[in-house]
């Protein structure tokens, strides 16, 4: 062969990692792609308009290829879903109404309209977010002219006056459908129930120890809002938590339904049993008497199944028989 000879180097196969790329991308990237703001893709995802699934190569989750086609080939993308992702807080959705921010208000306290989220700001005052297509929507029905233009009706007025205010308990029921929406297994479909209530109240539930510690690896904290054991992730924390007496028992009453169904899909893990009964036991060599942690030769050319691994253990512990 001549100097002049070029070599190519051979081309490294593709690993599966690269490959699972190509056909799936991590929720910022979809967001860009989809041209939504990443607020509004995690709304779109929690509404149900964006598909996502369970990333295979990570912890979190990811979207497909496919899925993102499928959006783009939609009739009016991309201004059709972003309008249907589009949040306003109470000044802007009173001027959709065409009402009065306070009357805006009083509908929202008695749950006519539903807060899709919130956030807290500077003051920790909390800062309700509403759809603006579903404010279009009760504003363009006829059967909400009464309650836009007229005084409300006496009973409505009473509620009011008594402190009604069923914003934080509506976001909850929505929250809780984000979250059953994305829950691909029992045993997460009944920690979504878990993460609406009180600890004290699962654990009258789920008395089992070992079932409640495995749906608590399931359970989602609330939205984040302020860094851990501030005012700012208490007050998150107490929004997320169920607070009316009949939201309780409904919540209660659903999440033993869903572990039931969870122990029937697939028992929680719990340590294997201890041995019952006696085995015989081969006495050791006399002169291995006093080393019974050192391996002797034959078991060194023989090592114990990996399943045996936990009695060896265990022995080695003082814990076996």
């Amino acid at each position: 062969m001549s100097g002049n000879t070029i070599t190519h180097e051979p081309k490294p196969a593709v690993a599966p990692a690269r490959r699972q790329n190509r056909t799936a991308v991590s929720p910022t990237r979809a967001a860009r792609e989809l041209g939504l703001k990443r607020a509004e893709f995690d709304l779109a995802v929690h509404l149900g308009l964006v598909r996502t699934r369970r990333d295979e190569g990570g912890e979190g989750r990811c979207v497909a290829r496919a899925e993102i086609e499928r959006l783009r080939h939609q009739e009016g993308f991309p201004q059709e879903l972003r309008e249907r992702v589009t949040s306003v807080g109470t000044r802007e959705g009173a001027e959709i109404m065409g009402v009065t921010p306070a009357r805006f208000t009083r509908l929202a306290r008695l749950g006519l309209v539903v807060p899709v989220a919130y956030y807290l700001n500077r003051y920790r005052a909390v800062v309700w977010r509403y759809l603006a297509c579903e404010l279009r929507q009760f504003a363009d029905s006829r059967e909400n002219a009464a309650l836009l233009k007229r005084p409300l009706p006496p009973g409505l007025r009473d509620q009011l006056e008594a402190g009604v205010d069923l914003r934080p308990r509506n976001w909850r029921g929505r929250y809780l459908g984000f979250l059953l929406r994305q829950a691909d297994d029992p045993w997460e479909r009944a920690a979504c129930v878990a993460s609406l209530l009180d600890p004290i109240q699962v654990s009258e539930i789920v008395t089992d120890p070992y079932e409640r510690a495995h749906l608590n690896g399931f359970r989602q904290p609330p939205p984040a809002h302020g860094a851990p054991g501030s005012p700012a992730a208490h007050l998150a924390e107490r929004i997320a938590t169920a607070q009316d007496a009949d939201e309780i028992d409904w919540l209660r009453a659903d999440l033993a339904r869903t572990v039931q169904e969870a122990r029937i899909h697939r028992p929680a893990p719990r340590p294997a049993p201890p041995h019952s009964g006696r085995r015989h036991t081969r006495e050791p060599h006399p002169r291995l008497a006093g080393h019974r942690g050192r391996p002797t030769p034959r078991e060194c050319e023989h090592p114990a199944p990996a399943g045996r691994t936990h009695i060896l253990l265990s022995r080695l512990f003082g814990r076996g028989d």
